[in-house]
């Protein structure tokens, strides 16, 4: 249905994009909000993220507008900014002569429902004219809303042979709104699940999964990208796993709080993994450093965290006290939380930890190198173990004054050596 007009409160943040909107229409060139910000409209989802589509050029677009920046023009997209806020504004555009998977080799303007086609579903090719508050839907995508489905527009190989990348989008946008993938569409992600890599990088693979891990239900997402055998593309170890086995495996992630990290996540999929085979799992996802660091210290966690409770309580103050100290700590402890281990334990060890962690944390132990250059201990190897032993016996019997640490200190076996 075309031109429908509907009653709706427009957000604030529209009030700028509108005028961006007012412009370019008031100089002969019609203009739409367009995607995402359409189809959270009409659902009700509170959206800021607002892109603009028109028939206007990219140089008229720079021309209409004092300050832009060009970060598509080769696609027909700048970003405008108008009174500090930033629209993706794109000219309507049609794509052809797809060769890699991802990007089009010919783009041509376009009328508004020519762009409505050649984008990748339904529910996400909409445009609404916020001057008349109209909305424009040559796709079917308010019905499919209504639906709860998610719909590739016109021939959905098509539409995966342009951009392989949607197969994983399908998945994120049907779990996301608890919609499903009707069959179609589903059965030409099952035919082309397999031709995702090389034809995408996994750097965007990788952005695609932090979309789906911020809102709920991701532990569903990897179920279904593996029905569809998306998963196991990306991670071919996986080929062998069965789907109960990657439910029974994913189950905790749907008790994590928000924000844990995605790589934390992620591990799940892969229980029983040698450090080495972690890191090779980072560097396969070309994960950051950080990312390295939280895989690392989940992987020490784990091995702590899963020792029974009599084995735990004979472990020194001072493996605890940096355990704690650790910025992912909180996070390896909703991990055991999530696996139903008991952490009830912590919280008091941590209280009586309290000085110690923070010492770590702020690197300012009693005993420093000042005190056991005043002993004689000269710079190198034998200084940084005894730093080192010195604080473990600061820790391990709560000693708060340097004397009585160097006391323990030179009766230990290292002060001799």
């Amino acid at each position: 249905m075309l031109g429908l007009p509907l009653q709706r409160e427009i957000m604030p943040e529209s009030a700028f994009a509108t005028q961006v909107v007012r412009k370019l229409v008031a100089s002969g060139y019609p203009a739409y909000f367009a995607g995402g910000w359409v189809r959270d409209y009409l659902m009700n989802h509170p959206s800021d993220d607002i892109d603009i589509a028109t028939s206007a050029s990219v140089e008229m677009i720079q021309s209409l507008f004092p300050k832009t920046i060009p970060v598509g023009v080769a696609f027909g997209i700048v970003i405008v900014v108008e009174e500090g806020h930033q629209f993706e504004v794109a000219t309507f555009r049609k794509e052809e002569g797809y060769l890699d998977g991802r990007r089009p080799t010919r783009i041509d303007p376009a009328t508004a429902e020519e762009d409505a086609k050649r984008r990748d579903f339904t529910i996400n090719g909409m445009f609404w004219d916020p001057l008349t508050d109209t909305l424009y839907d040559y796709v079917e995508g308010k019905a499919d809303i209504e639906k709860k489905v998610i719909r590739a527009i016109g021939d959905p190989h098509q539409r995966f042979l342009e951009d392989r990348l949607r197969m994983i989008r399908a998945v994120r946008y049907a779990t996301r709104f608890g919609f499903t993938i009707e069959p179609a569409t589903y059965q030409a992600i099952l035919s082309h699940a397999a031709s995702l890599l090389p034809a995408v990088a996994m750097e965007r693979i990788y952005q695609e999964f932090r979309k789906m891990s911020q809102f709920a239900r991701f532990d569903e997402a990897l179920v279904l990208l593996h029905q569809l055998g998306l998963l196991q593309t990306i991670f071919p170890e996986l080929k062998t796993v069965g789907i109960a086995e990657i439910q029974e495996r994913v189950q905790p992630i749907g008790r994590l709080p928000k924000g844990t990290p995605l790589i934390a996540e992620l591990l799940e999929l892969f229980p029983g993994k040698s450090l080495d085979a972690l890191l090779e799992l980072c560097d396969y996802l070309k994960l950051s450093r950080v990312d390295r660091e939280i895989a690392t210290f989940l992987h020490h966690a784990q091995g702590i965290l899963s020792m029974p409770m009599e084995w735990q309580n004979h472990l020194e103050k001072i493996e605890w006290a940096t355990f704690y100290a650790s910025p992912y700590a909180h996070i390896a402890l909703d991990i055991a939380r999530a696996h139903h281990h008991d952490i009830s334990s912590h919280q008091q060890r941590q209280l009586s930890l309290a000085k110690s962690i923070e010492r770590i944390r702020s690197k300012t132990p009693i005993v420093r190198a000042e005190h056991l250059l005043s002993l004689g201990i000269v710079p190198g190897k034998k200084m940084g173990l005894l730093l080192k032993e010195a604080e473990r016996i600061q820790i391990n019997q709560e000693i708060e004054e340097v004397e009585g640490i160097l006391h323990l200190l030179k009766n230990s076996p290292l002060w001799n050596t």
